[in-house]
């Protein structure tokens, strides 16, 4: 099935260097790798929190690997739902909580 993101492009994600900014990039991954090992939190944690980000970004390569990652890392698939539905709620939740602003100027339009 042919889609505008190609798959593939994923394994090329470690060479966005190649176009200038090798410096930037190199810095990118060695933060983005320090960011993703154990800490406060585990490795496992921080996958799971990842493949909710990557929904609630809507990045079809993060969720890809994402869901790769926490199933190697032995997360069930109730835990990987269960994240999904925590992004969800919170993407909800943030575009329902600004319907205050919208009421306050309708109530201020309206008087």
């Amino acid at each position: 099935m042919k889609t505008y993101y190609n798959p593939d492009d994923l394994a090329k994600f470690g060479k966005i260097g190649e176009f200038g900014g090798k410096d930037l990039a190199k810095k990118f991954f060695d933060y983005y790798g320090e960011t993703f090992k154990d800490g406060a939190l585990t490795e496992r944690e921080k996958s799971l929190i990842a493949l909710a980000v990557a929904h609630t970004m809507q990045c079809p390569y993060c969720i890809d690997a994402y869901t790769a990652d926490t199933l190697a890392k032995g997360c069930t698939e109730d835990e990987m739902m269960e994240a999904v539905h925590v992004s969800a709620a919170m993407a909800a939740g943030v575009k329902l909580v600004h319907s205050v602003q919208m009421i306050n100027k309708a109530k201020e339009l309206m008087m």
